[in-house]
Order: structure tokens, then C-alpha cells, then sequence
């Protein structure tokens, strides 16, 4: 466990009927989800600045103290964010750029530890979109203001590394965090993961993210190894694939773990675990590496 440079984790989560991720307004009254793509099908998604968001937010729910944005000293300089790593776990996860000038000189910047790609659909746009009507009575004379918003029922997809090696120092530290605090951060990282949720467009298109199927792998390089290796032929795991990349990566990994919630797949590899128990396998992990 000591010798593990990442932890790597791959998940599938179906939604029956969302809006996920806001786009650009295609016209007035039409509000359109993101979208990628590929040969004749467009495919949804969630942006990665959306999930982050999403992790910052569950992890204010579990009640860590989250770094807020700051304006800009200068003009037209970016709002920041405090650029205290060693008392905001976001800062020290998600990282961050201050190019403001300082007495120090120069740019104060953070790569982030945490790697996200965006939660994509594995199941094409079919067009359907949501008929909504805004109306205000008396306020508009009576004439209703009719919308529309582009729905999406299918299976996602996305995957996250952390860079263990990173979490706790470096850029943005006077002295390294203890291992206590280092492991704290990275559980209750992969809590917010475990609860995965957007708070954005649920007020009326409510819907459920957090990981159904699970692929997660301890690592000795940085590698999101099973990013591409999730996949789903109708209702079935392609158990095949996961396995032989379990096989190709044998030297690198140290430990994996597949985790599947009873009832929305079929054809999971040999070993699966419930999801909570493949949650606490890998929470287990990171307790050995940081011991």
C-alpha cells in the first residue's frame, strides 16, 4: 500500500429522466444540455467543472470547510479562491490560481491532485425535450410563457484519479499535512463520490448520480486504467474487458475491486462486491497508505 502513487476509480450510473448539464440556449425559449459528437449520435454530458462542483458540495455537506472565491484585487483580474491548501481541503484537492500580484512576486498556483472526467452518456440524444409553461397570472396579462428543456434517459460514465502522492503537500504548503489529516481528505473525497450528486436543474428534474457499477484499482503509476475498459453491451458488464485489464496491468496494480448495486446489470465480473462494500475495500486501501 505504501508504494501506491493513485487510486483510480471508474463508475456507471443510469438516470431515467434528467436535465443534467445547462448549455447555451439554442433559442429563447429552449434549454439545451451539453453534448458530444460522435459520427451521426450526439451524446450528453456532464462538463468536469460540473462534477467537481458536485465533489465540493457533498464534501460541505459532509461538513468540511470549503475555501470560498474571492474577488479580484486588481481590475480585471479572476476571482480566486483563498489558496490555503493546508486549511481548505478543496484547495488542496482541486488546486487553484491566484495571478494576482503578492509581496512574494509571480503567480500562486496549485495543480490539482484530484483528476475528473466528465460524466458522459453512453446512450445517445434521442431529441425528446419537456414541455413547461411560466405562468404568472395577472403579472403577464394572463399570457402563459411556454418553454422547453431537452431531457436525457440513459447510462453515464466517468472516472476520477487521485494522486495520492500529491494529496497534503507541495505547491501551496509551508510543511507537508500529517497522514491523519491526508487520509481524512481522500475518505471523505471518496464519500462524496460514493453520494454523488448535482445540485444543478433538480428542482424539477431530480435526479440520482451517484455510482452503480464501480471499477477502482490502487496503483504504483498514475494511470485511469479502466476509463475506456467500463463498458455495457445492452443491460450486460463487458466482464471480458475488465478482466483482461486487470491481467495487462497485473505489475502495476495493488489491489482492485469491482462494485456492482443488485439489479441494474448483469454479467459482472467474477468477485463483485455490493457497492458499499467495494467503497469500504477501497477506503481500506487508503488507510494502508497512509499508516
Amino acid at each position: 500500500m505504501k508504494t501506491a502513487k493513485a487510486l483510480t476509480l471508474t463508475y456507471l450510473t443510469p438516470v431515467s429522466f434528467a436535465s443534467l448539464n445547462g448549455s447555451d440556449k439554442e433559442s429563447e425559449n429552449i434549454s439545451s444540455i451539453k453534448k458530444i459528437s460522435a459520427g451521426l449520435e450526439q451524446y450528453p454530458y456532464v462538463s468536469a467543472q460540473a462534477v467537481r462542483r458536485a465533489l465540493r458540495n457533498q464534501l460541505e455537506v459532509l461538513g468540511r470547510e470549503l475555501s470560498e472565491g474571492t474577488k479580484s484585487a486588481t481590475a480585471k483580474g479572476a476571482a480566486t479562491t483563498q489558496c490555503n491548501p493546508e486549511k481548505y481541503i478543496d484547495d488542496d484537492l482541486f488546486g487553484f490560481m491566484n495571478a494576482q500580484k503578492s509581496d512574494k512576486g509571480g503567480t500562486s498556483k496549485r495543480t490539482s491532485a484530484v483528476r475528473v472526467s466528465p460524466l458522459i452518456a453512453l446512450t445517445p440524444y434521442q431529441g425528446d425535450l419537456d414541455f413547461g409553461t411560466n405562468y404568472m397570472g395577472l403579472l403577464d396579462e394572463g399570457n402563459p410563457n411556454i418553454y422547453e428543456t431537452e431531457i436525457h434517459s440513459g447510462l453515464y460514465r466517468g472516472t476520477i484519479l487521485v494522486e495520492l502522492d500529491r494529496v497534503g503537500c507541495g505547491d501551496g504548503f509551508d510543511a507537508e499535512t500529517v497522514s491523519g489529516e491526508k487520509k481524512g481528505r481522500v475518505k471523505d473525497l471518496l464519500l462524496a463520490v460514493k453520494n454523488l450528486w448535482t445540485s444543478g436543474r433538480q428542482s424539477r428534474f431530480l435526479a440520482d448520480i451517484s455510482p452503480k457499477f464501480t471499477a477502482a484499482a490502487l496503483l504504483k503509476v498514475k494511470n485511469p486504467i479502466f476509463l475506456e475498459s467500463v463498458q455495457v453491451r445492452e443491460k450486460s458488464i463487458d466482464a471480458a474487458m475488465l478482466q483482461e485489464t486487470v491481467k495487462d496491468y497485473n505489475g502495476e496494480i495493488i489491489a482492485h475491486v469491482f462494485g456492482a448495486r443488485t439489479g441494474f446489470f448483469e454479467g459482472a465480473p467474477e468477485g463483485t462486491k455490493t457497492i458499499g462494500e467495494a467503497f469500504d475495500l477501497i477506503s481500506s486501501w487508503v488507510d494502508g497508505h497512509y499508516a
